[in-house]
Protein backbone atom coordinates (compact mmCIF):
# COMPACT_ATOMS: atom_id res chain seq x y z
CA UNK A 1 0.00 0.00 0.00
CA UNK A 2 1.43 3.45 -0.94
CA UNK A 3 1.72 6.39 1.36
CA UNK A 4 -1.00 8.16 -0.62
CA UNK A 5 -3.60 5.72 -0.16
CA UNK A 6 -3.37 5.01 3.46
CA UNK A 7 -2.88 8.74 3.51
CA UNK A 8 -6.95 8.89 1.40
CA UNK A 9 -8.05 6.17 4.31
CA UNK A 10 -6.64 7.76 7.35
CA UNK A 11 -8.41 11.21 5.89
CA UNK A 12 -11.56 9.33 5.49
CA UNK A 13 -11.80 7.91 8.99
CA UNK A 14 -10.31 11.15 10.80
CA UNK A 15 -12.24 14.21 8.45
CA UNK A 16 -15.46 12.64 6.79
CA UNK A 17 -16.53 9.43 8.70
CA UNK A 18 -15.76 11.20 12.49
CA UNK A 19 -18.83 13.53 13.64
CA UNK A 20 -15.92 15.58 15.58
CA UNK A 21 -14.79 17.29 12.93
CA UNK A 22 -17.96 18.52 11.90
CA UNK A 23 -18.92 20.58 15.15
CA UNK A 24 -20.05 23.28 14.90
CA UNK A 25 -21.27 26.65 16.88
CA UNK A 26 -24.95 25.86 16.41
CA UNK A 27 -24.37 22.14 17.02
CA UNK A 28 -22.77 23.47 20.54
CA UNK A 29 -25.86 25.97 21.07
CA UNK A 30 -28.22 22.82 20.65
CA UNK A 31 -26.42 20.61 22.96
CA UNK A 32 -26.51 23.28 25.36
CA UNK A 33 -30.08 23.89 24.66
CA UNK A 34 -30.88 20.11 25.53
CA UNK A 35 -28.86 20.20 28.74
CA UNK A 36 -30.88 23.03 29.72
CA UNK A 37 -33.94 21.19 29.77
CA UNK A 38 -32.86 18.14 31.46
CA UNK A 39 -31.47 20.23 33.84
CA UNK A 40 -34.78 21.83 34.62
CA UNK A 41 -36.06 18.32 34.94
CA UNK A 42 -33.99 16.74 37.06
CA UNK A 43 -32.62 20.29 39.20
CA UNK A 44 -35.74 21.94 39.30
CA UNK A 45 -38.65 19.05 38.97
CA UNK A 46 -39.93 20.91 35.75
CA UNK A 47 -42.75 18.83 33.38
CA UNK A 48 -39.64 16.24 33.94
CA UNK A 49 -41.98 13.03 32.06
CA UNK A 50 -41.72 15.54 29.10
CA UNK A 51 -38.07 17.88 29.47
CA UNK A 52 -36.04 14.67 30.24
CA UNK A 53 -37.29 12.83 26.96
CA UNK A 54 -37.23 16.12 25.27
CA UNK A 55 -34.05 17.73 26.03
CA UNK A 56 -32.30 13.94 25.76
CA UNK A 57 -34.00 14.04 22.10
CA UNK A 58 -32.38 17.42 21.20
CA UNK A 59 -28.22 16.14 22.20
CA UNK A 60 -28.28 13.25 20.84
CA UNK A 61 -29.68 14.75 17.25
CA UNK A 62 -27.08 17.20 17.50
CA UNK A 63 -24.22 14.67 17.50
CA UNK A 64 -22.91 15.21 13.99
CA UNK A 65 -23.52 11.58 11.79
CA UNK A 66 -24.77 9.66 14.31
CA UNK A 67 -27.58 7.51 12.31
CA UNK A 68 -30.89 8.58 14.63
CA UNK A 69 -32.86 10.76 12.02
CA UNK A 70 -31.69 9.36 8.64
CA UNK A 71 -32.47 6.72 6.44
CA UNK A 72 -30.23 3.39 5.70
CA UNK A 73 -29.18 2.89 2.32
CA UNK A 74 -32.80 0.27 1.76
CA UNK A 75 -34.48 3.31 2.88
CA UNK A 76 -35.84 2.55 6.13
CA UNK A 77 -36.32 5.11 8.91
CA UNK A 78 -33.03 5.10 11.36
CA UNK A 79 -33.96 4.87 15.38
CA UNK A 80 -35.73 8.17 16.44
CA UNK A 81 -37.42 8.74 12.49
CA UNK A 82 -39.11 5.70 13.26
CA UNK A 83 -40.85 7.49 16.36
CA UNK A 84 -40.98 10.76 13.81
CA UNK A 85 -42.44 9.26 11.10
CA UNK A 86 -44.88 6.52 12.76
CA UNK A 87 -45.56 8.29 15.52
CA UNK A 88 -45.99 11.64 14.74
CA UNK A 89 -45.93 12.03 10.95
CA UNK A 90 -48.57 9.37 10.80
CA UNK A 91 -50.54 11.42 13.95
CA UNK A 92 -50.26 8.41 16.36
CA UNK A 93 -48.67 9.15 19.17
CA UNK A 94 -51.24 12.97 20.42
CA UNK A 95 -54.34 10.57 20.18
CA UNK A 96 -52.90 7.87 22.11
CA UNK A 97 -51.91 10.51 24.94
CA UNK A 98 -55.10 11.77 24.92
CA UNK A 99 -56.54 7.94 25.51
CA UNK A 100 -54.78 8.14 28.57
CA UNK A 101 -55.64 11.80 30.00
CA UNK A 102 -59.31 10.75 29.58
CA UNK A 103 -58.33 7.62 31.77
CA UNK A 104 -57.14 10.38 34.61
CA UNK A 105 -59.63 13.07 34.11
CA UNK A 106 -62.99 13.87 36.03
CA UNK A 107 -65.18 15.89 33.80
CA UNK A 108 -67.86 16.66 36.93
CA UNK A 109 -66.46 20.01 37.69
CA UNK A 110 -67.64 20.71 34.31
CA UNK A 111 -70.63 19.08 34.05
CA UNK A 112 -72.08 20.58 37.24
CA UNK A 113 -71.08 24.34 35.87
CA UNK A 114 -71.57 24.49 32.05
CA UNK A 115 -71.34 28.12 31.78
CA UNK A 116 -67.42 28.07 32.48
CA UNK A 117 -67.02 26.67 28.82
CA UNK A 118 -67.44 30.07 27.85
CA UNK A 119 -64.06 30.42 29.75
CA UNK A 120 -62.27 27.85 28.09
CA UNK A 121 -63.47 29.66 24.65
CA UNK A 122 -62.23 32.81 25.84
CA UNK A 123 -59.07 31.85 26.84
CA UNK A 124 -58.25 31.27 23.14
CA UNK A 125 -57.70 34.90 22.71
CA UNK A 126 -53.71 34.81 22.47
CA UNK A 127 -54.08 32.17 20.15
CA UNK A 128 -55.81 34.15 17.35
CA UNK A 129 -53.24 37.62 18.35
CA UNK A 130 -50.80 35.37 17.86
CA UNK A 131 -51.86 33.82 14.84
CA UNK A 132 -52.77 37.56 13.25
CA UNK A 133 -49.35 38.66 14.38
CA UNK A 134 -47.03 35.84 13.37
CA UNK A 135 -48.40 36.80 9.62
CA UNK A 136 -47.05 40.13 10.31
CA UNK A 137 -43.20 38.75 10.45
CA UNK A 138 -44.27 36.84 7.08
CA UNK A 139 -45.64 33.48 8.17
CA UNK A 140 -47.77 31.43 5.99
CA UNK A 141 -51.26 30.93 7.03
CA UNK A 142 -50.49 27.55 8.34
CA UNK A 143 -47.52 28.42 10.00
CA UNK A 144 -49.77 31.43 11.66
CA UNK A 145 -52.77 28.91 12.75
CA UNK A 146 -49.61 26.46 14.18
CA UNK A 147 -47.48 29.10 15.98
CA UNK A 148 -50.78 30.56 17.40
CA UNK A 149 -51.89 27.15 18.95
CA UNK A 150 -48.66 27.28 21.22
CA UNK A 151 -50.82 29.63 23.87
CA UNK A 152 -53.70 26.98 24.47
CA UNK A 153 -50.61 25.29 26.60
CA UNK A 154 -51.35 21.76 25.70
CA UNK A 155 -48.69 20.06 24.43
CA UNK A 156 -50.40 16.79 21.87
CA UNK A 157 -52.91 19.15 20.23
CA UNK A 158 -49.64 22.00 19.41
CA UNK A 159 -47.81 18.78 18.01
CA UNK A 160 -50.88 17.21 16.19
CA UNK A 161 -51.97 20.88 14.16
CA UNK A 162 -48.22 21.81 13.58
CA UNK A 163 -47.87 18.67 12.27
CA UNK A 164 -50.75 18.67 10.24
CA UNK A 165 -50.16 22.11 8.91
CA UNK A 166 -46.14 23.12 9.29
CA UNK A 167 -44.14 19.77 10.18
CA UNK A 168 -40.65 22.12 9.36
CA UNK A 169 -42.00 24.22 12.87
CA UNK A 170 -42.24 21.30 14.86
CA UNK A 171 -39.62 21.18 17.04
CA UNK A 172 -39.52 24.75 18.09
CA UNK A 173 -43.51 24.53 18.50
CA UNK A 174 -43.48 22.00 21.03
CA UNK A 175 -40.71 23.13 22.86
CA UNK A 176 -42.27 26.35 23.39
CA UNK A 177 -45.72 25.11 24.19
CA UNK A 178 -44.03 22.22 26.84
CA UNK A 179 -42.27 25.20 28.31
CA UNK A 180 -44.91 27.72 28.39
CA UNK A 181 -47.01 25.03 30.18
CA UNK A 182 -43.79 23.95 32.41
CA UNK A 183 -43.57 27.56 33.81
CA UNK A 184 -47.56 27.89 34.80
CA UNK A 185 -46.87 28.28 37.96
CA UNK A 186 -44.30 31.66 37.54
CA UNK A 187 -46.25 32.78 34.53
CA UNK A 188 -49.60 33.23 35.39
CA UNK A 189 -49.68 34.86 39.26
CA UNK A 190 -48.27 38.41 37.96
CA UNK A 191 -50.81 38.51 35.33
CA UNK A 192 -53.85 37.14 37.84
CA UNK A 193 -52.68 39.90 40.11
CA UNK A 194 -52.82 42.57 37.79
CA UNK A 195 -56.32 41.96 36.04
CA UNK A 196 -58.06 41.17 39.19
CA UNK A 197 -59.00 43.28 42.14
CA UNK A 198 -58.18 42.61 45.91
CA UNK A 199 -62.08 41.98 46.17
CA UNK A 200 -62.81 39.76 43.32
CA UNK A 201 -59.76 37.39 44.44
CA UNK A 202 -61.73 37.05 47.61
CA UNK A 203 -64.99 35.75 46.30
CA UNK A 204 -66.51 32.36 47.75
CA UNK A 205 -68.12 30.56 44.31
CA UNK A 206 -70.83 27.92 45.73
CA UNK A 207 -70.53 24.54 46.39
CA UNK A 208 -71.21 23.09 42.84
CA UNK A 209 -74.10 20.34 42.76
CA UNK A 210 -72.97 16.85 43.08
CA UNK A 211 -72.96 14.76 39.07
CA UNK A 212 -74.47 11.46 39.35
CA UNK A 213 -72.97 8.94 37.85
CA UNK A 214 -75.08 8.25 34.87
CA UNK A 215 -74.04 12.10 34.52
CA UNK A 216 -70.68 10.97 33.83
CA UNK A 217 -70.75 8.08 32.21
CA UNK A 218 -73.39 9.93 29.21
CA UNK A 219 -71.03 13.05 28.53
CA UNK A 220 -67.99 10.89 26.65
CA UNK A 221 -70.86 9.99 24.50
CA UNK A 222 -72.31 13.05 24.39
CA UNK A 223 -69.36 15.79 23.91
CA UNK A 224 -67.77 12.92 21.38
CA UNK A 225 -71.06 13.03 19.24
CA UNK A 226 -70.92 16.77 19.39
CA UNK A 227 -67.14 17.30 18.26
CA UNK A 228 -67.77 14.82 15.73
CA UNK A 229 -70.24 16.41 13.92
CA UNK A 230 -69.01 20.16 14.70
CA UNK A 231 -65.53 20.08 14.20
CA UNK A 232 -64.48 16.48 12.38
CA UNK A 233 -61.17 17.51 12.05
CA UNK A 234 -59.88 17.10 15.51
CA UNK A 235 -62.03 13.48 15.88
CA UNK A 236 -58.69 11.94 16.12
CA UNK A 237 -58.09 13.38 19.34
CA UNK A 238 -61.27 14.17 21.12
CA UNK A 239 -62.47 11.07 20.47
CA UNK A 240 -59.72 9.13 22.49
CA UNK A 241 -60.20 11.42 25.49
CA UNK A 242 -63.69 10.47 25.43
CA UNK A 243 -63.43 7.13 24.96
CA UNK A 244 -60.74 7.01 27.71
CA UNK A 245 -62.87 9.06 30.02
CA UNK A 246 -66.36 6.84 29.52
CA UNK A 247 -63.60 3.67 30.29
CA UNK A 248 -62.64 5.36 33.29
CA UNK A 249 -66.36 6.19 34.19
CA UNK A 250 -68.26 2.74 33.04
CA UNK A 251 -66.17 1.02 35.98
CA UNK A 252 -65.90 -2.41 34.12
CA UNK A 253 -62.32 -2.39 32.34
CA UNK A 254 -60.39 -1.16 35.29
CA UNK A 255 -57.45 -3.49 33.61
CA UNK A 256 -57.79 -0.89 30.22
CA UNK A 257 -57.98 2.12 32.66
CA UNK A 258 -55.05 1.27 34.47
CA UNK A 259 -52.83 0.45 31.17
CA UNK A 260 -54.15 3.54 29.18
CA UNK A 261 -53.65 5.80 31.95
CA UNK A 262 -50.31 4.14 32.87
CA UNK A 263 -48.09 2.03 31.54
CA UNK A 264 -49.01 2.73 27.78
CA UNK A 265 -49.21 6.64 27.94
CA UNK A 266 -45.89 6.88 30.34
CA UNK A 267 -44.41 4.61 26.96
CA UNK A 268 -45.83 7.10 24.56
CA UNK A 269 -44.75 9.95 26.58
CA UNK A 270 -40.95 8.63 25.91
CA UNK A 271 -41.48 8.46 22.43
CA UNK A 272 -43.34 12.00 21.82
CA UNK A 273 -40.94 13.72 23.64
CA UNK A 274 -37.83 11.56 21.94
CA UNK A 275 -39.60 12.34 18.93
CA UNK A 276 -40.37 16.26 18.94
CA UNK A 277 -36.47 16.80 20.44
CA UNK A 278 -35.08 14.87 17.46
CA UNK A 279 -36.78 17.27 14.91
CA UNK A 280 -34.30 20.11 16.85
CA UNK A 281 -31.37 19.69 14.95
CA UNK A 282 -28.83 22.90 14.22
CA UNK A 283 -29.49 22.83 10.99
CA UNK A 284 -33.36 22.79 11.00
CA UNK A 285 -33.16 25.32 14.14
CA UNK A 286 -31.16 28.00 11.94
CA UNK A 287 -31.90 27.40 8.93
CA UNK A 288 -34.25 30.60 9.28
CA UNK A 289 -35.49 33.57 11.90
CA UNK A 290 -39.32 31.57 12.48
CA UNK A 291 -38.42 29.30 15.10
CA UNK A 292 -36.70 31.78 17.25
CA UNK A 293 -39.79 34.12 16.79
CA UNK A 294 -41.89 31.15 17.94
CA UNK A 295 -40.20 31.43 20.85
CA UNK A 296 -40.31 34.72 21.14
CA UNK A 297 -44.07 35.04 20.28
CA UNK A 298 -45.32 31.96 22.28
CA UNK A 299 -45.35 34.08 25.46
CA UNK A 300 -46.95 37.33 24.20
CA UNK A 301 -49.88 34.13 23.17
CA UNK A 302 -49.42 32.30 26.86
CA UNK A 303 -50.08 35.93 28.38
CA UNK A 304 -53.25 36.87 26.40
CA UNK A 305 -54.53 33.34 26.83
CA UNK A 306 -54.23 33.65 30.59
CA UNK A 307 -55.90 37.07 30.62
CA UNK A 308 -58.63 35.92 27.91
CA UNK A 309 -59.92 33.98 30.72
CA UNK A 310 -59.62 35.91 33.17
CA UNK A 311 -61.94 38.70 30.99
CA UNK A 312 -64.36 35.77 30.72
CA UNK A 313 -65.05 35.24 33.61
CA UNK A 314 -65.30 38.88 34.33
CA UNK A 315 -67.36 39.18 31.62
CA UNK A 316 -69.95 36.01 33.05
CA UNK A 317 -70.26 37.86 36.46
CA UNK A 318 -71.23 41.27 34.93
CA UNK A 319 -73.98 39.89 32.66
CA UNK A 320 -75.08 36.71 35.73
CA UNK A 321 -74.36 38.26 39.06
CA UNK A 322 -75.77 35.79 40.70
CA UNK A 323 -73.73 33.30 42.03
CA UNK A 324 -70.29 34.77 40.92
CA UNK A 325 -66.66 33.18 39.77
CA UNK A 326 -63.91 33.88 41.02
CA UNK A 327 -62.05 35.61 38.43
CA UNK A 328 -58.68 33.47 39.47
CA UNK A 329 -60.12 30.88 38.14
CA UNK A 330 -60.44 32.22 34.65
CA UNK A 331 -56.45 31.74 34.50
CA UNK A 332 -57.15 28.01 34.75
CA UNK A 333 -59.05 28.26 30.71
CA UNK A 334 -55.43 27.14 29.26
CA UNK A 335 -55.38 23.69 28.66
CA UNK A 336 -52.32 22.85 31.44
CA UNK A 337 -54.27 20.52 33.03
CA UNK A 338 -54.23 19.76 35.86
CA UNK A 339 -51.48 22.69 36.56
CA UNK A 340 -53.18 25.76 35.89
CA UNK A 341 -55.93 24.65 38.16
CA UNK A 342 -53.78 24.33 41.51
CA UNK A 343 -51.96 27.93 40.48
CA UNK A 344 -55.72 29.04 40.56
CA UNK A 345 -56.46 27.55 43.89
CA UNK A 346 -53.05 28.06 45.18
CA UNK A 347 -53.21 31.89 44.48
CA UNK A 348 -57.08 32.00 45.94
CA UNK A 349 -55.71 30.89 49.39
CA UNK A 350 -53.10 33.24 49.41
CA UNK A 351 -55.83 36.35 49.48
CA UNK A 352 -58.39 33.58 51.59
CA UNK A 353 -56.74 30.59 53.28
CA UNK A 354 -60.59 29.33 53.39
CA UNK A 355 -61.16 29.43 49.45
CA UNK A 356 -60.51 26.24 48.06
CA UNK A 357 -61.48 26.61 44.97
CA UNK A 358 -59.61 23.43 43.12
CA UNK A 359 -62.57 21.80 41.93
CA UNK A 360 -63.76 24.96 40.67
CA UNK A 361 -60.84 25.77 38.84
CA UNK A 362 -61.20 22.17 37.40
CA UNK A 363 -64.48 22.99 35.29
CA UNK A 364 -62.41 25.91 33.50
CA UNK A 365 -59.31 23.86 33.07
CA UNK A 366 -61.32 21.03 30.98
CA UNK A 367 -63.00 23.61 29.13
CA UNK A 368 -59.83 24.84 28.14
CA UNK A 369 -59.05 21.15 26.76
CA UNK A 370 -62.10 21.69 24.72
CA UNK A 371 -60.93 25.16 23.59
CA UNK A 372 -58.01 24.60 21.91
CA UNK A 373 -58.81 21.23 20.44
CA UNK A 374 -62.00 23.16 18.83
CA UNK A 375 -59.45 26.32 17.95
CA UNK A 376 -57.06 23.28 16.33
CA UNK A 377 -59.64 21.85 14.54
CA UNK A 378 -60.96 24.90 13.00
CA UNK A 379 -57.31 25.78 11.98
CA UNK A 380 -56.97 22.34 10.20
CA UNK A 381 -60.73 22.91 8.58
CA UNK A 382 -59.32 25.72 6.78
CA UNK A 383 -55.99 25.37 6.12
CA UNK A 384 -55.20 21.78 5.31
Amino acid sequence: MEWSELAEIIEKIFITQMGIVHITPGVMIMWALGLFFIWLAVAKNVEPLLLIPIGFGIFIVNFPLTPLMGHTEAGHPELLAVFYEYGLKWELLPPIIFLGLGTLTDFGPLIANPKVLAIGAGAQLGVFITFVGTLLFGFTLQEAAATGIIGGADGPTTVYLTNALAPHLLGPNAIAAYSYMALVPVLQPPIMKLLTTEEERTIRMQQLRPVSQKEKILFPLIACAIVCLLIPAVAPLMSMLMLGNFMREAGVVRRLVDTAGGALMNMVTIFLGLAVGATMSAEAFFSDSKPLIVLALGIVDFVFCTAGGIWTAQLINKISPKNPLNPLVGSAGVSAVPMAARVSHSEGLKYDPQNHMMFHAMGPNLAGVIGTAAAAGMFIAMFK
